[in-house]
């Protein structure tokens, strides 16, 4: 993509904002750029100095750079961008110590290439999640912890045009009149949005990084997120075709989990993938990824996670993987389970596997069809074969703590059993001790798994074991 390209994108039909930054980003066109000259923002002398000297470079360095260099070769423009500002300097009589040359070039590599103040904290790997509340906010998660970091924005235009520079490439949009979006980084970290007037301490923002590189199974073992056996047990459900839920609260590890369970799916079926902001990664080769769309600006065109699951029923899926159910859908990703997509997956927000057969059922209704309820009942018990479900503790980690059966129907309730649970032994220096074990019951699909050649020792289950 040219660099002109990037600047214009994304904002056909939007009224022009105006700035007193100078970030390439958000749609603002190079000659618009090249012509600014703005005094720039702050409140003390030693901010508005440094603030005018960024500035003034990030100008000159617009005004010189070649508007059709391709900016997906990051290394080349930087280089191109480090060659300029050394020149610049120079030119301008301009004396910075070695550290604090080095703090402006990489804040202006940022605000041209990359995502302006929240560039650091994308490229650390022990950040987990970033939140913006307004300009002057900004807040991390490390190993499962919220602290305030110190970095700023300059203004609530300088979010802005960073929500811009995320959004406008998916083909989202984000306004007054549209003033939440849902979208996702290049690497496919999920991202959130909402703007005033809904917002009333200014732009927020909300990214869920995901790992450089995606979570193993040994990485969640090695975690303490489950154990080896629980993983035996879920790969043997996988390959046998079961249909799986993966419940939990918010950032509890829903799609970390279901990423890694998909990883069980023989590399020889074809996939289809569900999502509002496609955030799976899959590692076969025969995935389809699907992701659904808002409206547009007059209202039309949106493409909802139910309409998908209708359609992928016409693409011949062998497995059809929905990353997250939150309405109607779940009516329809039913009918998948019972209509021969055997092995499908998907997850739902929800406080316990028991919250997750309500929810579910509660979701369906909300397709709009005037049902019994004992009916719904009926399909999620028939569709439905295991529900695992995951949290995040008090100290921040994220452990899966139980794997339940969907045992079926006994009047108008339907029936789970615990399989798998997580047992809490102490809280010993700000750390929770526990282990998941086997309950010692076998589940009644335990002949679905046997049927496609897969013996799991009795021992799985703490049968003929001592515990």
């Amino acid at each position: 993509m040219s660099l002109l390209r990037r600047l214009e994108q994304g904002k056909e039909g939007e009224p022009q904002r105006t700035s007193g930054s100078t970030s390439l980003g958000g749609g603002q066109r190079l000659g618009n750029l090249q012509a600014r000259r703005t005094a720039p923002p702050g409140s003390t002398e030693g901010r508005d100095t440094y603030l005018d000297l960024k500035t003034r470079v990030q100008n000159r360095l617009i005004a010189e750079m070649d508007p059709g260099m391709d900016i997906s070769k990051t290394a080349e423009v930087r280089k191109n961008i480090q060659g300029l500002y050394e020149q610049i300097l120079v030119e301008d009589s301009i004396v910075l110590s070695r550290q604090e040359k080095h703090r402006l070039f990489e804040q202006i590599v940022a605000e041209i290439i990359g995502f302006g103040p929240l560039q650091p904290l994308l490229e650390d790997e022990s950040v987990t999640e970033v939140m913006v509340n307004g300009p002057k906010n900004i807040y991390i998660e490390r190993k499962g912890k919220l602290t305030r970091v110190p970095l700023a924005f300059e203004n609530d235009e300088h979010v802005m045009r960073i929500i811009d520079r995320i959004v406008a490439p998916l083909g989202r949009r984000i306004d007054e009149s549209s003033p939440t979006v849902d979208a996702r980084l290049p690497d496919g970290s999920r991202v959130n949005a909402v703007i005033p007037p809904i917002s009333l301490v200014g732009p927020t923002l909300t990214i869920r990084l995901f790992a450089k590189t995606p979570f193993t199974v040994q990485d969640l073992i090695n975690f303490g997120t489950i154990t080896p056996e629980a993983v035996q047990f879920l790969k043997a459900c996988v390959e046998a075709r079961l249909n799986i839920v993966v419940s939990g609260g918010t950032g509890s590890g829903k799609t970390t989990l279901l990423n890694v369970l998909s990883g069980f799916i023989p590399g020889d079926e074809r996939i289809v993938t569900i999502e509002n902001a496609a955030e799976l990664q899959l590692r076969q080769e025969h995935v389809v990824t699907l992701e659904s769309r808002p409206p547009n600006i007059e209202g039309r065109g949106e493409v909802t996670i139910q309409n998908l699951v209708v359609n992928s029923l016409r693409m011949r899926p062998d497995r059809i993987v929905v990353g997250e159910i939150r309405d109607g859908a779940a009516l329809d990703m039913l009918q998948a389970m019972n209509t021969g997509h055997d092995g499908s997956m998907t997850t739902a927000h929800s406080n316990s596997p028991r919250d997750s057969i309500a929810r579910i059922e509660t979701m369906t209704m909300m397709a709009g069809y005037d049902l019994p309820v004992k009916a719904i009942r009926e399909q999620i018990a028939s569709a439905v074969d295991v529900i695992v479900h995951s949290e995040r503790l008090r100290d921040g980690s994220r452990k899966v703590v139980s794997i339940t059966e969907v045992a079926g129907m006994e009047g108008d309730v339907v029936t789970l059993t615990d399989l798998f649970v997580f047992e809490q032994s102490g809280y010993e220096e700000g750390k929770v001790i526990g282990r998941m074990r086997p309950t010692g019951l076998r589940p009644k699909f335990m002949d679905k798994i046997e049927a496609a050649g897969i013996h799991l020792p009795p021992q799985i289950f703490g049968i003929g074991t001592r515990r």
